[in-house]
């Protein structure tokens, strides 16, 4: 019967780690050294689809500029999905980013409660898009912000589709005046 339990306890543990996006320690970049584009400063939405559901929620993400390579990052609307990963902790999420280049694709560090998050940004179009990576998309233990940098290098070039933690995308963002 321990035994079971132990298999369920541990099945669980890696259902929901799988679940979220990645987070590190270490950012793309030592330091931030991109300045602040001007063109992405301000506040974006987008609608997302809850989980089991067919309604769809406002999301917003507001940019501010924090230093000269800084941006202040702000998340609001419907987030209660976010209170089991203990990262929420008032109606928004809020935290600082800065932007890296890896073979020519943006990426923002984004550091919220003292995690650091990957995700991938992309401006078409006046339309904003921001791809966290999924915490399965590299099985190397990370001890340094090179060996992250190369894991991300990697896993673009050797994949078709990155891996993206789809729950945590937003994608199409339009800017409000």
């Amino acid at each position: 019967m321990k035994k079971l339990y132990e298999i369920s306890l541990l099945f669980f543990l890696s259902v929901s780690l799988c679940s979220c996006p990645y987070s590190s320690a270490y950012y793309l970049d030592e330091t931030s050294n991109m300045y602040v584009e001007d063109a992405l400063l301000g506040k974006w939405t987008t609608f997302i689809k809850k989980p089991g559901s067919t309604r769809q929620e406002d999301i917003y993400l507001t940019l501010t500029k924090r230093t000269d390579t800084e941006y202040n990052i702000a998340f609001t609307g419907d987030l209660n999905e976010l209170r089991p990963y203990n990262v929420l902790i008032s109606d928004s999420l809020t935290g600082t980013a800065f932007m890296s280049t890896v073979d020519d694709r943006q990426f923002f560090n984004i550091r919220i409660n003292s995690r650091t998050y990957i995700a991938e940004l992309k401006l078409k179009d006046d339309k904003l898009s921001l791809l966290p990576l999924a915490e399965s998309f590299t099985a190397k233990m990370i001890f340094n912000s090179a060996a992250l940098r190369k894991s991300v290098e990697v896993h673009y070039k050797t994949r078709v589709h990155p891996l993206l933690d789809g729950d945590f995308c937003l994608r199409n963002m339009t800017k409000l005046n």
